[in-house]
């Protein structure tokens, strides 16, 4: 192909594969890049976003996701960016996860929400997820509770749910934390407090 330039960013289970396909017709990859640090390209993308927006779109289109394990990957955490075409670039590193701790039934209804949400691009399904989880599950961790709050603060922002969203801040603010368990949940805090 002469003076065309391609950028498939497609889904896909094995990037050789999918590379020998396009090779097979007449494309000649020119980068290949096999080793991310999710977190370094998280925050470098978070930045680029500020910059351009003045904070990271979580809702509509575009928008990014913060970096989540996510059962369906392998329990690898990774993130996923909705460019303005509404094409959906899924984000993780090479290689095993890392041992799940053992977790309690918030913790796994939030994977299921996760992958709802933002794997497969449902933000309602997962919302229904993550309301009969946190209003039937009465003895999750402070952690855990926090997670999913901040999850579903998110997912509110996404579905332009106001009240969800002022709701689910206002729960999130009322969990009670010791120091070692804020530090847990850090990332979360700070997620959420950029929704609120």
């Amino acid at each position: 192909m002469a003076n065309e330039v391609t950028v498939p960013l497609l889904p896909c289970a094995s990037i050789d594969e999918i590379v020998s396909f396009y090779e097979t017709l007449g494309f000649t990859r020119t980068y290949r890049q096999t080793k991310p640090d999710t977190g370094v390209v998280h925050t470098a993308f978070a930045a680029g976003l500020r910059e351009r927006y003045g904070k990271v779109p979580m809702a509509g289109i575009p928008r990014m996701t913060r970096p989540r394990r996510r059962k369906n990957s392998g329990n690898l955490a990774g993130f996923t960016v909705v460019d303005p075409g509404g094409n959906h670039l899924r984000i993780f590193p090479a290689g095993d996860a890392a041992p799940v701790a053992e977790q309690g039934k918030l913790g796994v209804a939030l994977d299921n929400a996760v992958v709802q949400g933002d794997s497969r691009g449902y933000p309602a399904q997962a919302a229904k997820v993550l309301d009969g989880a946190l209003a039937r599950v009465t003895d999750a961790t402070a952690v855990e509770r926090v997670e999913a709050l901040a999850y579903r603060a998110e997912l509110a922002m996404r579905l332009d749910d106001r009240a969800g969203l002022t709701r689910m801040l206002a729960e999130l603010r009322a969990v009670e934390l010791s120091p070692a368990e804020r530090d847990q949940v850090a990332a979360a805090l700070a997620a959420a407090a950029e929704l609120g």
